[in-house]
């Protein structure tokens, strides 16, 4: 397949290139896309060298599939031109996962919804895509009333700047600031912008979007925080449910899910830690335990690389489902 990747060059950009790689997605020609100030650059793929260009020239080529990760503007502009020629687009961006006219897609929970006509596939956020999995199942069997979550994001979630924030802070250095305060010995409760009612884009987003993926009926409420971790995405989750479960279903259940990993062993301290999920694909769930301050309650830990299941690898992961399904019109 002709495969272009949007902001190639960008932190989300490059992970979805080895992802890309890794799962040996059958690419027969791939177009890296950038901004004009790296148009012209070679990036390696699989040891081959691949020229990168602007938007138009990429449009022109007519991938089967394009995969952006060049933010919501971009995204706005650029994805119907590219459905226009005949593309399918992947989205990474915020930018279409709202619109009623546009699929949100976690393929292990929704990927069946897809069809050769959907030409827009938004890709959830990344505090989304862990959390829905892990409750997908649990949702199925005990039926989830209301959801309390709060995340502790990696800075890579915020990109390269960020990441260098903290690098120039605890190096010692004056140097730009991504973030209003220190994020180094710091934690922000502050994901993204305010909105009006008080909460970040961020928290209403794991809000909106675990709807739209599982279950208008599921009350979420969150706070989002950042914490000074290089990598990965945490979440303390408290799950209220219509109907009683037993820990053992439990944790049977979210370890047949497909894309979870179950790291729950309070007596040798296994739980999942954004080191331990670095570089990985799944999702890690642990903790798991009773809530006993109130009935059909349960509380778990959800660790994912924000990088991977929460971007690059679920968007490589729709890809995937639409070759072996063969829903490009090209």
């Amino acid at each position: 397949m002709k495969v272009a990747v949007v902001g190639a060059t960008g932190m989300v950009g490059e992970v979805m290139l080895k992802v890309l790689r890794e799962m040996s997605f059958p690419i027969t020609e791939l177009i890296p896309v950038a901004s004009e100030k790296s148009v012209g650059k070679s990036l390696n793929f699989g040891g081959l060298e691949a020229k990168v260009v602007g938007m138009q020239t990429a449009i022109d080529m007519q991938p089967d599939i394009a995969i952006f990760s060049a933010g919501g503007s971009t995204s706005l502009e650029w994805a119907p031109k590219f459905a226009a020629v005949g593309t399918t687009v992947i989205d990474n961006s915020s930018a279409w996962r709202m619109d009623p006219d546009k699929k949100l897609i976690v393929p292990e929970i929704n990927g069946h919804l897809l069809t050769d006509a959907d030409k827009i596939i938004a890709n959830p956020n990344c505090s989304t895509i862990q959390l829905v999995l892990a409750l997908k199942p649990l949702h199925d069997k005990y039926k989830v009333k209301r959801v309390v979550v709060s995340t502790y994001q990696s800075i890579s979630g915020t990109g390269v700047k960020a990441v260098r924030q903290m690098e120039n802070e605890r190096a010692g250095r004056d140097e730009e600031m991504v973030y209003p305060y220190p994020i180094d010995q710091n934690c922000l409760p502050h994901c993204d912008d305010f909105t009006e009612n008080g909460y970040t884009k961020e928290e209403m987003k794991l809000t909106n979007e675990t709807k739209k993926i599982l279950d208008p009926a599921i009350n979420v409420t969150a706070t989002a925080v950042r914490v000074p971790v290089q990598g990965g995405h945490s979440e303390a989750v408290n799950i209220e449910f219509e109907n009683d479960f037993e820990l053992s279903e439990v944790r049977r259940l979210l370890h047949e899910m497909e894309g979870i990993t179950l790291k729950d062993d309070p007596t040798t301290n296994s739980y999942p830690m954004p080191l331990y999920a670095a570089g990985k694909n799944d999702v890690f769930v642990g903790r798991i335990r009773r809530d006993e301050s109130q009935p059909n309650t349960l509380n778990m830990w959800v660790v994912a690389d924000n990088l991977r299941k929460g971007a690059a690898t679920n968007a490589v992961q729709i890809a995937e489902l639409i070759r072996q399904r063969n829903l490009v019109s090209a």
